[in-house]
């Protein structure tokens, strides 16, 4: 009977985990995302994990690093979190590089404007009335529309 092969993410996790704190890493970059957050994570990325065991974190500016340093406490429960173990003793930020962001897939078409609703639409046409060009006055309404859809459907901003 012909055998598969084994999946080996398992025995390379195993074997990384012989070299102590440094073979953590892939660990640590898995869970980063999840314990720091969106916008702390396209700005900050753990790099390395030195022989003390603290992590290193590249991050997009000098600000970035300074206002993560205030964080560190929390980041690393956080992490901790994440992770399940105990996390690196210490973090230590610096500016660096970073992963590039992933690209979206070519295939994926951009989607058309949104399509108004009958209030938005209403609303626009309300803003565009004073314009006394018919045809300027329709283009401006379309225009408005479609703008209003557009704030609509745009969740709102959260910081992390």
């Amino acid at each position: 009977m012909k055998q598969f092969p084994e999946r080996i993410g398992d025995d390379v996790q195993r074997e990384l985990k012989r070299f102590g704190p440094v073979g953590a890493m892939a660990e640590i970059v898995n869970a980063w995302p999840r314990a720091v957050g969106d916008s702390i994570a396209r700005n900050a990325w753990p790099a390395r994990v030195s022989r003390d065991g603290t992590l290193h974190v590249a991050t997009s500016s000098s600000a970035w690093a300074f206002e993560l340093g205030l964080l560190e406490a929390d980041i690393c429960e956080r992490l901790e979190a994440a992770l399940g173990t105990e996390s690196p003793p210490r973090l230590r930020f610096a500016p660096g590089r970073l992963p590039e962001p992933p690209r979206e897939p070519t295939d994926r078409r951009r989607a058309g404007p949104p399509k108004p609703t009958p209030e938005e639409e209403r609303e626009a046409a309300s803003l565009a009335a004073p314009i006394e060009d018919e045809n300027l006055r329709k283009v401006v309404a379309k225009a408005a529309a479609v703008s209003l859809a557009k704030a609509a459907e745009r969740p709102p901003r959260l910081v992390d």
